[in-house]
């Protein structure tokens, strides 16, 4: 008798469940994987609901994926709108086809997530831009370590090599927006940028050349040093002089206000910084992320799921941001394991439940995406309680992070240095 991979991958994680429901052991402790652990919760019901929200996602994207033939960008009236050069976003649509395929063994979502890959061949000669890392690590080093084709590694240290352009080295920081030779927004970089270094890891490590580490390096201790307040709370943005790196001040775009906290931006930085400790072992970095995680936590309204700027005047009972949550949580889940403190875990698992329960679009017929009730620029009245591709990729890497840890790794790589 054949038995499905689907099948071995389900009951073994059934199993797990079982075994870790009855273990008093703490969340790192039994882990066969590189210090990772097979199953997360202890409670069998809260897995399900987690096994229950990927196999929706598996679901509605069997219906929709095949006629998909760019990038969503977001939903309007609950139907994606789609980008042709997928924009910043394009990476999560290959990257959320590749999760559906770790989860489910069914081959379709393999070769969709191939041929969208294909799509983005011209951005890897992009210097106009920060977000190559989001481009091309959910996208073509994921294909490259679960294929082994030489031509998706090269183009993602293709990608590195222009990324890595536009550092500054007066100001030791990634230039976020505009093109090279304009002088626009010259010294502005946003929290945003911190999860784009690990294209720049990758690269280091593939080619042997330190150029990329110590860029993404530098760019990381300038966005701890000027981002991180007392309190573990961010801005946005940071204005910096670019001819000498002299700090200005802090900024926002898509926060409230220079002086709030945008709570995309702060998962952004809990997953970020948390990404940097693993890769290079320095302690501060890992110091940075637990206090950006604190604060979040602490900013968390009791339904886990977050506010679109935690203080913003109507904080905490304004427009939600799921994105940020299903973000939050595949950082703190990461934390947990780099730290080595539980309480990151369950606070992780607590937000990836709260958004099985209360964000999917299980409800409606019409909708195209998965995850329901994401932001993505209040102050602009641009896209207020929409689905968002990256919250729909999270959701699906956060679950497997919990369910399938082994699985996901051959996509992501969850190892240290």
């Amino acid at each position: 008798m054949s038995v499905s991979r689907r099948t071995l991958l389900t009951t073994a994680a059934g199993a797990a469940v079982a075994a870790t429901a009855s273990s008093t052991l703490p969340a790192e402790a039994a882990s066969p994987s590189g210090g990772r652990t097979e199953i997360g919760p202890r409670d069998q019901s809260q897995a399900a609901t987690l096994r229950a929200a990927a196999d929706y996602a598996v679901r509605k994207l069997r219906a929709v994926a095949p006629s998909v033939t760019s990038f969503p960008t977001g939903t309007r009236f609950e139907k994606w709108k789609y980008s042709q050069n997928g924009d910043w976003v394009g990476g999560f649509w290959p990257g959320t086809l590749w999760m559906a395929w770790l989860h489910s063994g069914d081959e379709q979502f393999r070769t969709l997530a191939l041929a969208a890959a294909e799509k983005l061949a011209p951005r890897q000669h992009d210097t106009s831009t920060h977000d190559l890392g989001f481009l091309f690590y959910p996208s073509w080093v994921t294909a490259w370590r679960i294929t082994g084709d030489e031509r998706w590694r090269a183009g993602a240290i293709k990608a590195a090599s222009s990324l890595i352009q536009r550092y500054n080295p007066k100001g030791h920081f990634i230039r976020a927006w505009g093109a090279l030779t304009d002088p626009k927004d010259a010294g502005r970089i946003i929290m945003d940028t911190i999860m784009n270094l690990d294209l720049l890891d990758f690269a280091t490590r593939q080619t042997g050349d330190r150029r990329y580490r110590d860029i993404a390096v530098e760019h990381a201790k300038t966005a701890q040093r000027v981002f991180l307040r007392p309190d573990g709370s961010t801005p946005h943005v940071f204005d910096l002089d670019p001819a000498t790196g002299a700090e200005i001040g802090p900024g926002t775009v898509q926060g409230y206000s220079p002086t709030s906290c945008w709570s995309r931006g702060q998962a952004w930085g809990v997953y970020g910084f948390t990404t940097v400790y693993r890769r290079t072992g320095d302690g501060q970095f890992l110091t940075t992320a637990r206090r950006l995680a604190d604060y979040a936590l602490g900013a968390l309204t009791p339904d886990h799921i977050p506010v679109w700027d935690y203080l913003a005047p109507q904080a905490p009972n304004d427009v939600k941001d799921a994105s940020a949550g299903v973000v939050t949580a595949c950082g703190l889940l990461d934390l947990a394991e780099a730290a080595g403190q539980p309480k990151y875990r369950e606070a992780g698992l607590k937000i990836l439940e709260a958004t099985a329960k209360t964000c999917l679009t299980a409800e409606s017929a019409r909708a195209e995406a998965v995850v329901a009730r994401c932001t993505r620029n209040r102050p602009a009245e641009d896209g207020v309680e929409i689905s968002l591709p990256y919250a729909d990729y999270y959701l699906l890497e956060g679950i497997l992070r919990v369910l399938e840890p082994r699985e996901l790794d051959r996509a992501i790589d969850l190892s240290g240095r």
